[in-house]
């Protein structure tokens, strides 16, 4: 059942009582990895936790579908070429969650890029304990995904 998230805005990023932030360097220039955060199908060639991608509302939103059949219906809240990509989540079925925002923050690192990747999140006690668990999972789904970005962008 899709229920409708607790609107909120860039700051929730640094103030959601769950947070977990991943930080990575990957060898592709900048404006390549901000290039494929803008293009949402891609998504799912990159990101092993994304089945489906899907831009929507005249490309200010997103429908994501992760493995499990969790979806998100986003709406994109930062889009600063080529250093932030923020979206937050407005509806899921995922229980428990009241808001969810993701930050992608870019720099150079040399001639690559370094990475990082904010998931900020609050709902109920279960839901916020489950996601302290679930931080190692997003560790590796994190890490996974820059290796399979940085290997497509360099092919």
């Amino acid at each position: 059942m899709a229920r409708r998230l607790r609107p909120v805005g860039l700051d929730f990023v640094g103030t959601a009582p769950v947070r977990h932030v991943f930080v990575r360097e990957v060898s592709a220039p900048v404006a390549a990895v901000y290039g494929a955060l803008e293009d949402v199908p891609g998504w799912a060639e990159w990101f092993p936790q994304v089945t489906a991608a899907r831009p929507v509302d005249a490309g200010a939103g997103r429908d994501i579908t992760l493995i499990g059949g969790i979806r998100f219906r986003e709406t994109i809240i930062a889009a600063e070429t080529p250093e932030v990509y923020a979206y937050r989540v407005d509806v899921t079925n995922l229980p428990g969650v009241r808001a969810i925002a993701e930050e992608w923050r870019l720099a150079p690192a040399g001639t690559g890029t370094r990475v990082r990747w904010t998931f900020a999140t609050d709902g109920a006690a279960a839901y916020r304990l489950a996601m302290k668990v679930a931080r190692g999972g997003q560790a590796r789904a994190f890490r996974d995904a820059m290796r399979a970005l940085d290997r497509r962008l360099n092919a």
